[in-house]
């Protein structure tokens, strides 16, 4: 099939961290190459975000980049890029309309980028297929109602909604999306790059090692990651994730982290590294006895999968996606969140107990490889695909004779 993936705000060609949509450029990057591998014509549609870039630019697995001419060419955060929407799917009509590549299925990520392929798909009879990654219908959302306004119209006309875990069903049925509608395939880890061997990122070998990945902001639970390590004496806590570490002096949350730290007296047991560069990131888990993730509201995090495919038991709040990810006494344990005193105590007794460490790393890694390998991941998204241009083209009536 040729597959057009649609990421306005996400390039996969980009090395920016996180908080410019890292773990979605990431998740694209990775389900292009793993289709790719498959057999399949794959086309990530991106928006072009610098005068410097070519029109076309092609990865090292053969998926083909193509920058999109929709709004000023500079960076811009993703929450801003709605106005642009519209010239995006112009131009996407037309180079499907008048090229020599037409998608036989269209997937969007992320709401923005499904509002311009569907726009631009329905010129040219295109079935489309969306992954939302995160919902914007939480307490801390800044757009408002209108964002799950437009997710609600966006999950009705789209040929299918691909979600990630069964709390994503539940936020999308909430908003008025029929269940039928969505089909479930959970993310995928790359086990050739993250494995238990391989080097490893500079810590004391007499200092317990607790990790924590993700962006510096609230909902992620950091603030509770610091109170809990009240309860975990000896132990260090590193976070990776935010801007780069020459900002994070001016970063607003990683100095409201840094004077938690302070005030709980476990500042000297606090190191926040910032945003590293994607590739180094196999070194920092393989670095950790433990990775912590204690997020309010879980949505879309690749850090707790790519730990247990290097070996690394988890700690998660019972919250979202990490309820199927992490499989409690098993590969790790869950906790309820913001509890730090709970937290604090699951940390404490993993970190003393390295058997039980042993035993959920073993199993752990044995997951990742297992349920959520990206050949797996490939293959069902295929058969979505597959489904929906079928049931596009049985439903097209026959031209007359």
């Amino acid at each position: 099939m040729r597959i057009a993936m649609i990421s306005e705000h996400a390039s996969p060609l980009a090395t920016g961290d996180d908080a410019t949509g890292g773990e979605q450029r990431r998740h694209v990057a990775d389900l292009s190459a793993a289709l790719t591998e498959l057999g399949h014509d794959v086309r990530v549609y991106t928006r072009r975000d610098s005068p410097d870039l070519p029109e076309v630019a092609a990865l090292s697995d053969g998926v083909r980049v193509v920058h999109v001419p929709a709004g000023p060419p500079r960076q811009i955060p993703p929450d801003l890029l709605l106005s642009y929407m519209g010239d995006f799917a112009q131009w996407l009509g037309a180079h499907w309309r008048d090229g020599d590549w037409i998608p036989t299925v269209v997937h969007a990520h992320f709401w923005t980028s499904g509002l311009a392929a569907v726009t631009a798909a329905r010129q040219v009879g295109i079935p489309v297929v969306q992954s939302f990654h995160e919902l914007g219908s939480g307490e801390n959302d800044r757009q408002g109602p209108s964002r799950a306004g437009y997710e609600r119209a966006l999950g009705r006309a789209v040929d299918r909604v691909v979600v990630q875990s069964q709390d994503e069903v539940r936020g999308l049925v909430r908003i008025g999306v029929p269940r039928t509608q969505l089909t479930l395939v959970p993310v995928g880890v790359d086990s050739d790059r993250f494995t238990p061997d391989g080097p490893v990122a500079d810590r004391d070998p007499e200092r317990p090692r607790i990790l924590s990945v993700g962006r510096l902001v609230e909902r992620k639970g950091f603030g509770d990651v610091i109170q809990a390590m009240r309860y975990v004496p000896g132990a260090e806590c590193v976070v990776v994730g935010g801007p780069p570490a020459d900002q994070l002096a001016t970063d607003p949350q990683a100095r409201k982290l840094r004077a938690m730290a302070e005030q709980f007296k476990v500042a000297d047991r606090v190191r926040l590294v910032g945003g590293v560069p994607a590739k180094d990131m196999p070194r920092w888990y393989r670095s950790a006895d433990l990775l912590v993730a204690a997020p309010w509201q879980d949505q879309f995090q690749l850090a707790p999968l790519e730990a247990m495919a290097c070996g690394v038991p988890v700690i998660g709040t019972a919250v979202g996606g990490l309820t199927e990810t992490v499989v409690d006494g098993l590969t790790g344990d869950l906790v309820p969140a913001r509890d730090p005193r709970a937290l604090g105590g699951s940390l404490r007794r993993l970190v003393n107990d390295k058997v039980r460490r042993f035993a959920y790393a073993t199993a752990a890694l044995d997951r990742a490889r297992q349920a959520y390998s990206w050949k797996r991941v490939a293959s069902q998204l295929g058969s979505v695909y597959s489904t929906v241009a079928g049931l596009r083209r049985s439903s097209t009536p026959e031209p007359a004779a």
